[in-house]
């Protein structure tokens, strides 16, 4: 087939190189302009641009898909469908009709469930017991088209959002060819009305742990936030990142410190923490990092202040 593919961030690329290897035509790829990063804060193409150029394939990235220019660019590829994968760019009704079978979306959840923008994070922060890619037909509404073909998943009891991204952009690449072959076979099914949530953005507000929580709260905050924007509580006046965590066996004040294991008592239950990582340092699994910065059994991790 004549694809367009459309996607930005790491999570799209082994989709465009799966498209690839099952020989597929890439008319254009369109992704997110490269923005300002590193220490330079020189422009840096993202990680779908880059493969990309690899690739050597076309690659466009306007700022907007509004204007009846970057319309008509569009529709001039003449493309059999589009791909979308975390593009970051809402797509007006004129580029959804453009490709001779529409836009195809891949889609990091169960829908109806997480329709948005955060689904892997907002999945292990619910304590879903599993999740998948949903292949849906796109129109204008937020994730609300049909699904063309899924396949579910289950999530890890330690799992964490950068492990299960992954895990899932294997699957939608996989998913994606199958469901390109299969195509005019395939039968639209409308989502149902019941179950719908949404995946709102991961604000980082939202990122500090509180040791008053329930063990199973706070175990799926630091997992579901592993490894951006990464829990964080302040021990000893530093704020420290959780970056993986499981339940552990224990109780207490919330936020004691029970054993050299790290395990700190929540409001019910305790957690382990695994991988922590300070200001200005690098990711470390929690024996190195208690070496570098001890703490002490008994003492007690402070909880948010706004929140006492």
């Amino acid at each position: 087939m004549r694809v367009i593919f459309m996607g930005t961030p790491e999570f799209s690329v082994p989709v465009l190189d799966a498209l690839v290897a099952a020989g597929h035509e890439i008319a254009a790829v369109y992704c997110q302009p490269p923005r300002p990063a590193g220490r330079g804060k020189k422009d840096r193409p993202t990680p779908v641009h880059a493969r990309a150029e690899a690739l050597g394939l076309d690659v466009r990235h306007p700022v907007s898909l509004k204007n009846a220019e970057e319309q008509a660019a569009f529709a001039a590829l003449k493309a059999d469908v589009a791909v979308v994968v975390a593009y970051g760019l809402i797509l007006p009704q004129a580029i959804l009709d453009a490709p001779e079978r529409g836009c195809l979306n891949i889609h990091a959840s169960l829908l109806p469930r997480w329709r948005g923008a955060a689904p892997i994070h907002r999945a292990i922060m619910a304590g879903d017991a599993e999740t998948g890619i949903c292949i849906m037909q796109m129109e204008a509404g937020l994730d609300t088209g049909p699904v063309l073909m899924r396949e579910e998943t289950l999530i890890g009891a330690e799992e964490v959002t950068s492990e299960l991204h992954d895990r899932l952009s294997e699957i939608g690449a996989g998913l994606i060819v199958e469901a390109l072959m299969a195509l005019p076979d395939l039968t639209p099914e409308p989502q149902p009305a019941e179950g719908v949530t949404y995946a709102s953005k991961i604000d980082k507000a939202e990122a500090q742990i509180d040791w008053r929580a329930p063990a199973e709260e706070v175990d799926r905050k630091i997992r579901g936030l592993s490894p951006f924007p990464g829990a964080w509580c302040d021990i000893d006046g530093q704020r420290v990142k959780v970056l993986a965590s499981r339940l552990a066996a224990g109780s207490g004040a919330p936020g004691a410190v029970l054993d050299q294991a790290l395990t700190i008592a929540c409001g019910s239950g305790a957690v382990e923490l695994l991988r922590l990582q300070r200001a200005g340092k690098g990711a470390q699994d929690r024996e190195t990092f208690l070496r570098g910065f001890p703490i002490a059994t008994g003492s007690e991790l402070s909880v948010p202040e706004a929140m006492t």
